[in-house]
């Protein structure tokens, strides 16, 4: 196997192995980043083709400066942004009144999820509505503040804090719904 610098100047060089290469490295933990962005599978590998389109298209940019496998999550990242860009304003309801305070460690029930299978806690995430995932991944997965999440997707701080808060609690819903289904105890 190539070091990553040899197998970005063959790619650079336009030695299609190299290309082929680079994808089967890196295609994988990339779809996993496209499966917390979309909602199935079909929206995953559609958006993992046109980041590998854009990847190829940068990737002179790159500059060999830092992490490569990160310098790829981010262009992964912004695509899926990008993604859904065009229906960003449709996907948001603007809240002008600021979000609630967190509840207290007394008011907030604690469970654990370690219980439910991987798989399926993504597929929780898929089918959170799109605003939702979105600015969950970005801020939970990606670590990005509400400050840069409203600046990236042109919205307010607060709709990104609302659309963190209704995410988590849909998830915590679906949780425990799945929780009381397979019979686990929910702790107190």
């Amino acid at each position: 196997m190539r070091s990553d610098d040899k197998l970005i100047k063959d790619c650079l060089s336009g030695n299609k192995q190299a290309q082929y290469e680079l994808y089967q490295r890196f295609s994988g933990v990339l779809f996993g980043i496209c499966l917390r962005y979309t909602r199935n599978r079909a929206e995953a590998e559609d958006l993992l083709q046109e980041a590998f389109i854009k990847i190829f298209a940068k990737l002179a940019s790159f500059g060999f400066k830092g992490s490569f496998e990160g310098w790829l999550k981010r262009l992964v990242v912004n695509q899926a942004i990008n993604f859904r860009r065009d229906s960003l304003k449709y996907l948001f309801v603007n809240s002008y009144a600021e979000p609630p305070e967190p509840k207290s460690e007394e008011e907030t029930e604690s469970f654990s999820a370690s219980s439910i299978p991987k798989e399926r806690l993504l597929q929780m995430v898929q089918s959170l509505p799109d605003g939702y995932r979105l600015v969950f991944n970005m801020y939970v997965f990606e670590n990005l503040q509400h400050q840069q999440i409203a600046e990236m997707l042109e919205i307010s701080e607060n709709t990104s804090k609302t659309q963190l808060m209704k995410a988590r609690n849909k998830l915590k819903q679906m949780v425990e719904a799945e929780l009381a289904t397979s019979n686990i105890s929910v702790k107190s």
